[in-house]
């Protein structure tokens, strides 16, 4: 049987305007109560922001065979527990039959600081994964075919994050790729290596303009980390789940 993606193209344009809408309507709340955001955290955790994305990952999950398994998004539902910290708190928990089906990360980043913000999202994702992984081989879910995880990026597509970044290494060289890499680039990278190391079934990453807000415009920066390459991927392991829990 097919793969059904669920239009998964247009409900993201949908989702990229409504994120760029919610961030204007909740920028114009704080103008009128005369708080300001304090250091841009907005720019950095979205939060609601991303319910469209949230959307399109149950409409996956529901087409592909797992609409009456438990699919789990309020803050309540959401911990899984870790191996060097007792608990992580999840975007998206998929639980059927007793297994945890997948567990999913859904992250943004806005200008105008990209650079610690990077920085902080690389160690927040390795750090979450690997202790994901640990915690399965230690039986924290019982014993279980290993569960689909998840990390999906959307970065502002801005002169900060597509400008050739310099980095400092007075001791040892950085890798040949890193070197003048934008932070879009560096995104991407690191999107492969996650996959690559298998600290996630599937990372992906796409660039967004502010005036995607009239459009829905993304891009994705390569077929690996493509938001394609996600939902594919999660819509097939969902799929066999499914045939194989019945």
């Amino acid at each position: 049987m097919a793969l059904d993606l669920a239009d998964y193209e247009q409900k993201a344009r949908e989702a990229v305007k409504a994120f760029w809408g919610n961030r204007e309507t909740a920028k114009q709340k704080q103008i009128e109560s005369g708080k300001a955001d304090q250091g841009k955290r907005a720019g950095v955790t979205a939060g609601k922001n991303m319910e469209g994305f949230l959307a399109l990952m149950l409409d996956i999950i529901r087409a592909n065979g797992l609409d009456h398994a438990g699919i789990h998004q309020s803050r309540a539902m959401l911990t899984l527990p870790d191996y060097f910290r007792p608990a992580k708190l999840w975007d998206l928990l998929v639980i059927y039959k007793g297994e945890l089906i997948a567990a999913i990360e859904l992250k943004s980043q806005v200008g105008p600081s990209f650079g610690n913000n990077f920085n902080n999202r690389t160690e927040e994702a390795i750090g979450t994964a690997h202790d994901l992984w640990t915690a399965y081989r230690e039986e924290a879910f019982g014993k279980q075919p290993p569960p689909f995880a998840g990390w999906l990026m959307m970065v502002e597509d801005a002169p900060g994050s597509h400008s050739p970044v310099r980095d400092s290494s007075p001791h040892f060289p950085v890798f040949e790729e890193f070197k003048g890499a934008s932070y879009l680039k560096r995104y991407d990278l690191l999107c492969q290596r996650l996959m690559q190391e298998q600290l996630y079934t599937t990372a992906a990453v796409i660039a967004v303009e502010r005036s995607a807000v009239n459009t829905g415009d993304f891009t994705s920066l390569s077929d690996m980390t493509s938001l394609k390459a996600f939902i594919t991927s999660l819509a097939g392991h969902v799929a066999s789940t499914a045939a194989r829990l019945g």
